[in-house]
């Protein structure tokens, strides 16, 4: 889940606030609540009528894109928020394609019961981004890329692996992952099932997240919660390393797409939650060669709800090349200013830089800052929360500086194309305030 400008205790307790527990001073009075009814149900028709609608920004790079999606089942583990049935994931496969997508070609954002979900009142992510609930027409946004188009040839492709931030689905981030798929990586974006808010699989079922039910438990452990969360997310990772070694065996793929796989330059990148899981799969796992992590923290609540409990990627530091991507939230920004991320840049061995995209908040790095002020022109989230969401930086200045930063790192480390971007402060982008 989210920090959203705090602690990521801070935001799930904040979550069973937003997802039903509501403060008495909150509540209309009666009178005043049957004034409001007819124009509540009038605007709830006319939404009905006239969802808001939105588009993903085009990649930048030269190759069109493709995408495929893949369930993976993990027989030797059991679903650590479902005990008794085996760890189940969703993935998608991003990558170079032989042609465009067009029009009724281009794939979904969400599969319909995904998007259905999302938008209700009862998901996670609304609750996490303050959208109105079913004003927007998820199922109908598209992506720039072409279901299960031909692999474009070329030989073997570096590998990137995306994570969403806690309770966000995988699809919060394919504007940037369709981007580095454009730029010639294969990217792996994977859903960690009863963590997003909502993941749907070929036989029709929705796992929903589970951390709306286990929020309100009297005496919940909120840092025992978010290192379980942390670990699982590693384990859905490393998992999906070891089936990427023999992917397209069993799983029907695009021709090539397999054999363009280069499993010796993987890297991965990832929000909040997904950027702490970024960091510390790199240290656990050496077949991960560079990370970014998009805001993510590397410490959590002690034992007793009190302290500081740092992640042993923080406490140990890594020897391999890490970006930290901050933003302008009050506990986010420097390293300095994160315990974790301080305990990792005074521990670690290898190249390291820390970028600040000014005016921005915990949601500019994801599909939020190129959707949710589209949805603002719409009445679909109010101008308070569009703030409180992305901050005041310009949607374009920060979707290209997440774009650019990202890809000048793995360019850089996984490619040996080195354009300087990352040697230090850069006019190109005066809003990102550089740390080496």
């Amino acid at each position: 889940m989210n920090r959203r400008g705090r602690a990521v205790a801070a935001a799930l307790l904040a979550a069973t606030v937003t997802l039903g527990v509501v403060a008495p001073a909150a509540v209309a009075t009666a009178p005043a609540a049957m004034a409001a009814a007819p124009a509540a149900v009038a605007a709830r028709s006319v939404a009905a009528v006239r969802q808001a609608e939105a588009r993903l920004p085009q990649p930048t790079g030269p190759y069109p894109v493709g995408t495929t999606a893949l369930q993976l089942t993990d027989g030797h583990r059991d679903d650590p928020w479902q005990p008794g049935q085996a760890r189940k994931l969703m993935i998608s496969l991003w990558y170079p394609a032989a042609r465009p997508a067009a029009g009724p070609g281009r794939a979904p954002y969400m599969v319909p019961a995904a998007a259905e979900h999302f938008g209700s009142a009862d998901s996670l992510g609304r609750s996490t981004y303050h959208f109105e609930p079913d004003s927007t027409d998820w199922a109908g946004v598209r992506t720039r890329a072409r279901t299960d188009a031909p692999v474009l040839p070329g030989g073997k492709r570096p590998v990137l692996l995306y994570s969403a931030g806690f309770g966000d689905p995988r699809s919060w981030g394919t504007g940037l992952v369709e981007d580095l798929a454009s730029r010639g990586y294969v990217v792996v974006a994977v859903d960690h099932t009863y963590d997003a808010s909502e993941v749907a699989f070929p036989d029709g079922s929705l796992a929903t997240s589970v951390f709306p039910g286990m929020l309100g438990r009297p005496g919940l452990d909120l840092g025992a919660l978010l290192r379980k969360v942390l670990q699982t997310r590693v384990d859905d990772i490393r998992f999906v390393l070891d089936r990427l070694a023999g992917l397209g065996r069993d799983e029907r793929l695009p021709a090539g797409l397999a054999a363009s796989l280069d499993l010796d330059r993987i890297g991965m990148v990832g929000h909040s939650g997904g950027g702490s899981t970024a960091l510390q799969t790199m240290h656990d796992d050496p077949r991960l060669k560079a990370a970014v992590d998009l805001d993510g923290q590397l410490h959590f609540p002690g034992p007793d709800g009190t302290g500081v409990h740092l992640t042993t990627v923080a406490r140990d530091g890594l020897t391999g090349p890490f970006l930290l991507m901050g933003t302008g939230e009050e506990d986010s920004g420097s390293y300095h200013r994160q315990p974790g991320w301080d305990a990792l840049w005074q521990h670690s061995t290898g190249w390291h830089a820390d970028v600040t995209l000014t005016g921005s908040r915990h949601g500019s790095y994801t599909d939020a800052q190129s959707l949710l002020p589209q949805l603002a022109r719409q009445g679909a989230i109010s101008a308070e929360q569009l703030t409180k969401q992305v901050g005041e930086v310009r949607p374009d200045r920060a979707v290209l500086a997440t774009r650019s930063y990202v890809a000048s790192f793995f360019d850089r480390w996984l490619r040996g194309r080195n354009d300087q971007l990352l040697d230090g402060p850069s006019p190109r982008f005066p809003e990102m305030v550089y740390e080496r």
